[in-house]
């Protein structure tokens, strides 16, 4: 039996290639959410909480399982529309799309969002595959724009559109209070502990640096290597606690003192900017698209994939007084209200959409 479709609204049908809640999820959800004044939106995601959390907030979501399920799935809301904007973060529901409307021609602004990934030619490599078809590549950081041109894409064909958080989003978030006294004491990570994140390192610089041992390090996340760096600090550095997956995040950040990344290859690190809404002192490698996060007077910069230079900037956080750390939490809010704030993320999505508007 044919699906019978009928939008009120110009409608938004976002692919998401993953059914998680994580950065790329998130972000997708915050986007739609700027723009419902005039865009009606449809998901299309594996079955999973993204497509839960859609529901709750009363939008459409479609689950699939398949490209093929994708392709049937979202073809009856592309011929209902004749006009309406496709968001995809997967090249095969990019594709599909590009083959459906070669028969419904519809009027369609197509953005192929890439956030980046562990794997180069997964996240960056195949993406060429777009060249010449009109698609208008969303990049998330500068990083993974050149990440992107690197591997062949058209670099006149990519824009970068930073991460944001909602308004709502910053205004709920738990926040550490202002520092009355100097030095820092308890450091979060937040992070899978996969090779590419570098979760090593801290372990590294420990290592060599002993004088170190009266900081607290408590990582939050799961990876392949989550047990076997977890046995290795439980043997030599009691004062790092590796906790896990956690739903408490946000509670988290808000008890630390100061929010550490250590990936020298993060395509952006959107926990950086819940570190700055929690109103956290930020240390980022110099690399990557954390390091551009992150601005000189925002946060504290270390040489990528150099312990000694981590256990140098972390030494300076320890001894840094109330006012310069009350200063880098100040840098980083301005910068969480100008570059990374909702109006900026959506001034930039409706330019892109500006075709399909009156």
């Amino acid at each position: 039996m044919a699906v019978e479709v009928v939008h009120r609204r110009i409608p938004l049908l976002y692919a998401l290639h993953s059914g998680n809640l994580y950065g790329t999820e998130r972000m997708a959800i915050a986007t739609v959410e700027t723009l419902l004044d005039d865009f009606e939106p449809v998901f299309f995601a594996p079955p999973g909480p993204a497509i839960e959390d859609i529901r709750r907030r009363g939008w459409r979501g479609e689950t699939f399982t398949s490209p093929k399920e994708f392709f049937f799935k979202f073809r009856p809301h592309l011929k209902a529309s004749r006009r309406a904007a496709f968001f995809a973060t997967g090249l095969v529901h990019s594709l599909a799309c590009l083959t459906l409307n070669t028969v419904y021609r519809r009027k369609l602004v197509h953005l192929h969002l890439v956030h980046g990934g562990t794997d180069e030619r997964l996240s960056y490599g195949r993406k060429k595959l777009l060249n010449g078809t009109g698609v208008t590549f969303v990049a998330v950081s500068d990083f993974v724009r050149e990440r992107l041109v690197a591997h062949g894409t058209d670099a006149r064909r990519i824009v970068v559109v930073e991460n944001f958080l909602t308004d709502e989003r910053v205004a709920e978030a738990p926040r550490r209070a202002a520092f009355e006294a100097g030095g820092v004491k308890n450091v979060v990570i937040v992070s899978r502990v996969d090779p590419i994140k570098r979760v090593d390192l801290l372990l590294d610089a420990l290592d060599r640096h002993p004088d170190l041992a009266g900081l607290s390090f408590r990582i939050l996340g799961t990876g392949s290597e989550f047990e076997r760096l977890r046995e290795r600090a439980a043997a030599s550095h009691p004062n790092v606690t590796f906790v896990g997956f956690t739903d408490r995040v946000s509670q988290e950040l808000a008890s630390a003192d100061a929010l550490l990344h250590l990936c020298p290859a993060e395509p952006f690190g959107l926990v950086l900017l819940e570190g700055m809404a929690a109103r956290l002192p930020l240390v980022v490698p110099d690399r990557g698209g954390a390091g551009g996060v992150v601005p000189p007077g925002a946060g504290l910069h270390f040489k990528a994939d150099d312990p000694d230079d981590l256990a140098a900037q972390l030494r300076r956080l320890r001894g840094s007084g109330a006012d310069e750390l009350n200063g880098m939490i100040a840098e980083a809010g301005r910068v969480l209200a100008e570059r990374y704030s909702a109006a900026a993320g959506e001034a930039a999505y409706r330019n892109l959409l500006k075709g399909l508007l009156p």
